[in-house]
């Protein structure tokens, strides 16, 4: 909150400064007593407003602990260009592995067991970016052809337009093609706008 509402407990609706109006004479020791007098206001009033804040953050928060030997998925973020994704959730983040938990490190930390082409990444995360996963031979899990950086991320392009149509507006036409994206398939396909496509991937357009 502002410095103003967390002294008097309300917004500020007036330039109001901390002193009172006027010529003020302040020296010495009145301004320290002033200070800490102001201080003994304020911090009530901040542990008040982080409680408050701490309630809205714990009704959504969930325990999430592993242990060592558990087998978890690792989040990752693909870093999208200058292409915007719609806002349509057909492009989620994805997870890869599953590893194994080697360590705990602290209480919301732990040390995973990566492969070695990752190496490059250091193996140690935060219990948010992993999902536990329960080991099943038959499953097959076919991720290694992602290229993960060391920040968790990963190159997002296209692989080929697979439509196109026009967007009638009551002003105006908009193009758009519908993009095939790489590690994602059909069915997650999206349409952009086709100027913002052949600008960043003109390859696409070549054939």
């Amino acid at each position: 909150m502002a410095t103003f509402e967390a002294l008097y407990g309300k917004p500020c609706k007036s330039p109001v400064c901390w002193t009172e109006v006027g010529e003020t004479a302040a020296l010495g020791p009145d301004i320290v007593i002033e200070t800490m007098e102001k201080i003994k206001l304020i911090r009530p009033r901040l542990v008040m407003a982080q409680s408050r804040q701490k309630s809205y953050v714990d009704k959504r928060r969930r325990p999430l602990s592993f242990e060592v030997g558990d087998h978890v998925f690792l989040k990752t973020a693909p870093r999208k260009g200058l292409i915007r994704f719609w806002p349509s959730g057909k492009l989620s983040p994805r997870f890869i592995g599953p590893f194994e938990i080697l360590d705990c490190v602290g209480e919301v930390a732990y040390r995973l067991a990566l492969l070695p082409h990752l190496d490059k990444i250091h193996n140690v995360f935060h219990v948010s970016m992993l999902r536990k996963y329960e080991p099943d031979p038959s499953h097959i899990l076919r991720w290694a052809d992602i290229e993960v950086d060391e920040n968790a991320t990963y190159e997002e392009g296209p692989v080929q337009i697979l439509d196109t149509k026009e967007q009638v507006l009551r002003n105006k036409t908009i193009p758009l093609v519908k993009v095939l994206w790489k590690h994602h398939g059909v069915e997650k396909s999206t349409w952009e706008r086709e100027e913002e496509v052949r600008s960043k991937y003109p390859d696409l357009f070549a054939t």
